[in-house]
């Protein structure tokens, strides 16, 4: 299983066909105290880019766009229940959905952890 992460702040963990969606610490923390979730619905099918999820703060209101073309297979019922779990553990237990990817090799223009880390530290 591998881990990339999108220019917006999303991360997704890689096992074959399916895929595991969240946003990242940097995003987390630039929203702050995350007060609630728009979750995508279970057989929908996205384009990449789409805007799949919303995530509402203290602050603001942010997209969770879609890391490649694919099918949601399961939303994170415990993150509609409990926002917060985006900022306590979003790499964990604050995951958005999980998706079936049409094509796994879209993914492979995204990031790495190392150049991630690299583009949010010059986002700031």
């Amino acid at each position: 299983m591998s881990i990339k992460f999108t220019p917006d702040h999303e991360w997704v963990k890689i096992d074959g066909n399916n895929a595991t969606v969240g946003i990242t610490h940097h995003a987390q923390d630039a929203l702050g105290d995350v007060v609630f979730v728009d979750l995508p619905e279970v057989g929908k099918t996205y384009a990449a880019k789409d805007a799949a999820a919303v995530v509402e703060s203290v602050k603001a209101a942010a997209d969770v766009y879609m890391p490649a073309n694919g099918t949601v297979t399961e939303v994170n019922e415990a993150l509609r229940a409990d926002p917060a779990l985006a900022n306590s553990d979003p790499l964990g237990a604050g995951w958005f959905f999980k998706m079936t990817l049409s094509n796994p090799a879209e993914l492979d223009g995204l990031m790495d952890e190392t150049s991630y880390t690299s583009f949010a530290a010059d986002a700031h």
